[in-house]
């Protein structure tokens, strides 16, 4: 089995350990940032961006499993390009779900919404492409390692 089929077989419950884990470290990282910024209530904030973080979680999930399943069936390689094009594709598709829940939570038009969308995308298209690479490399190397250890405890 090569590394990139390794790599495109992930279980469910990988899937949902990827997102929350995405989502709980953007979650630690914007609420705080958002209510300074805003000039809102943590609470306030910290339960908008788990609102985020819920529709993003669900969003990640569908989507990475389409991308892989892309990946499968094109046959190409995560290269710089193609993690940017999945950073940007992923970031788009929330831009729809988020905006105008932004807008409702925050009292404010779809104009101020989008914009501070536009200021969230400008965060998390680089951490979106740091982690989901720190992520693929960090798997790899386990999973590497783990057939390693397998291989030779079968060889005497």
């Amino acid at each position: 089995m090569t590394r990139t089929t390794t790599a495109l077989n992930k279980s469910l419950k990988e899937r949902g350990f990827h997102a929350l884990a995405f989502e709980g470290l953007a979650v630690l990282l914007t609420a705080p940032v958002l209510s300074l910024v805003l000039g809102k209530s943590l609470a306030h904030m910290g339960a908008l961006t788990l609102m985020f973080s819920t529709v993003a979680m669900l969003w990640n999930m569908l989507f990475n499993s389409l991308f892989d399943r892309a990946q499968r069936r094109l046959g190409f390689q995560r290269t710089l390009r193609v993690r940017v094009c999945h950073a940007l594709l992923f970031e788009l598709g929330l831009i729809v779900a988020l905006v105008p829940l932004a807008a409702w939570w925050l009292s404010i038009g779809l104009v101020e919404a989008f914009l501070l969308d536009i200021g969230l995308l400008l965060f998390f298209l680089p951490y979106t492409l740091a982690f989901n690479w720190t992520y693929d490399t960090l798997r790899a190397r386990l999973l590497e390692g783990r057939a390693s250890k397998a291989a030779s405890c079968g060889v005497r």
